[in-house]
């Protein structure tokens, strides 16, 4: 029987009718997944970013769909409140609809995720519609889109009003249940939001939209090199958890780890 209290898509909607400001953020293992859903996070998203974050490239683009199937079989395992959303790594949503539902239907049917989210708005609109109607719940995703950095040419704030209106409300039209609003100036983010009956959940688009969504190594200071600007580091792990193994390493050398306490007896 299904949880009562457990995050579903139609609440999450609910959420911007509500006065209720959204968040989310990303896991891709089992640990971090519940800590986060611990902490009372309302929606938890397996992002295409792990291809940068978990893998060490330079882009999303190389992450495949069995990848993300993996590292999502492990956050929902571990989820028990929050609403999971996946990623549809690139190209899985550009192959034609039934590619496209064939594709967003495993991430459904291997992991104990309730959504798929997609980069697009009005030129992924007929994808999003056809995924909607073979009821797999859609995130979709307007303003930069990372994985469409070889044609952007960089990561650069989407300023284009008209067009980013039209493909937000192209996606509410096809049947999104949300959308992420990335890199947008704060007053076209928020115009955005005040036109959508959908939840908008802001990355670097300002605090007018409905939620916010970081990624999780960003927050706790655990990333190195470029940190784009939108970021707040909340922690800084990189430099507690260098000291930690610097501590371990040295008293492993110096003979003073294992003491007593962490040895077993006859």
């Amino acid at each position: 029987m299904a949880d009562p209290t457990r995050m579903t898509v139609p609440r999450f909607a609910a959420l911007k009718d509500q006065g209720r400001k959204i968040t989310m953020l990303t896991a891709y293992d089992y640990t971090m997944a519940g800590l986060l859903d611990a902490a009372g996070i309302e929606g938890i998203l397996v992002g295409d970013s792990m291809s940068m974050v978990v893998q060490g490239h330079d882009t999303t683009l190389p992450v495949t769909l069995d990848e993300m199937i993996y590292h999502a079989e492990m956050v929902g395992r571990a989820v028990r409140q929050a609403l999971v959303v996946v990623d549809m790594p690139f190209p899985s949503h550009h192959l034609g609809n039934y590619r496209a539902i064939e594709s967003a239907g495993r991430i459904l049917k291997e992991t104990n995720c309730q959504a798929v989210k997609l980069e697009g708005g009005a030129d992924q609109a007929g994808v999003i519609e056809a995924l909607v109607t073979a009821g797999i719940p859609v995130m979709a995703h307007v303003g930069l889109r990372p994985q469409n950095i070889r044609q952007l040419g960089g990561y650069k704030v989407q300023r284009d009003k008209p067009q980013l209106m039209r493909d937000a409300k192209a996606a509410q039209q096809a049947g999104a249940f949300s959308i992420v609003l990335e890199c947008i100036p704060e007053d076209i983010a928020a115009a955005i939001t005040g036109e959508l009956a959908i939840p908008t959940i802001g990355i670097g688009a300002g605090a007018g939209c409905d939620g916010q969504v970081l990624v999780t190594n960003d927050l706790l200071g655990l990333t190195s090199g470029y940190v784009p600007r939108f970021v707040k580091k909340y922690a800084d792990l990189q430099t507690t958890i260098s000291e930690a193994v610097t501590q371990y390493r040295d008293e492993v050398r110096e003979g003073t780890f294992p003491t007593k306490e962490q040895t077993y007896k006859s």
